[in-house]
């Protein structure tokens, strides 16, 4: 059976001017609502800009960040996210810019939003090293209180089959087989909406609604 793919809706993102922050200029504020594409030549400078704009670029920014192999200074993606949870930040999607360069969206963390274990385990790493500012103890704290903290999910790497996804799979043989043949990304998106169900009845539901999906040789993503 031929395998179609169902993704969820997102906005395009605008297109937008990139612009470059150097050490002369690196806490340069953005007052447009529309997110920009801007690059920094080290966590210092990403941290800088933080420090200036955090809490009033609603929207975020596409951070640039350049390839390991084209050798241009750049921040890199692992110090861009520990700079990002610093700040009450997070990131998110990621699009292909050109052989040099790609981009990766970070944004200001939105109220209740879920939380990694990844990064549940750097951002107490980094409050450990004393690197935490203020925005970015009050988002631990928030997490903290209210049990996203403790609740944080696993990624695709550790994720596992939930107890009850996996028996529902086992009551339908042509969805069964279907999740048997995925890889690990591609199990992702089905494993992190069933962990992450806030009540039974949606993680019953949804449980209900991916089982029907493979079976039709459906796929999320």
């Amino acid at each position: 059976m031929a395998r179609r793919s169902t993704r969820l809706s997102t906005k395009a993102a605008p297109s937008t001017p990139i612009a470059t922050a150097s050490k002369s200029t690196p806490a340069a504020r953005v007052t447009s609502k529309d997110p920009e594409t801007i690059s920094f030549p080290s966590p210092t400078d990403f941290n800088a800009w933080l420090l200036a704009n955090g809490t009033t670029t609603p929207s975020g920014i596409w951070l640039k960040i350049a390839k390991k192999a084209s050798r241009i200074p750049s921040v890199s993606y692992d110090e861009a996210v520990d700079a990002a949870l610093c700040h009450g930040w997070i990131d998110g999607q990621r699009k292909a810019l050109d052989g040099n360069y790609f981009a990766q969206r970070f944004t200001p963390r939105r109220r209740n939003s879920l939380w990694s274990k990844r990064n549940v385990d750097k951002a107490a790493a980094l409050a450990a090293e004393g690197r935490m500012h203020d925005t970015g103890r009050a988002e631990v704290d928030a997490a903290r209180a209210d049990g996203r903290w403790d609740r944080a999910y696993a990624g695709p790497a550790t994720m596992r089959v939930p107890a009850d996804f996996a028996a529902a799979l086992q009551t339908n043989r042509e969805a069964g087989e279907a999740f048997g043949r995925l890889g690990r990304s591609a199990r992702f998106p089905f494993l992190w909406r069933v962990a992450t169900a806030k009540r039974e009845e949606t993680r019953r539901r949804r449980i209900d609604t991916f089982v029907a999906m493979l079976a039709r040789g459906e796929t999320l993503t």
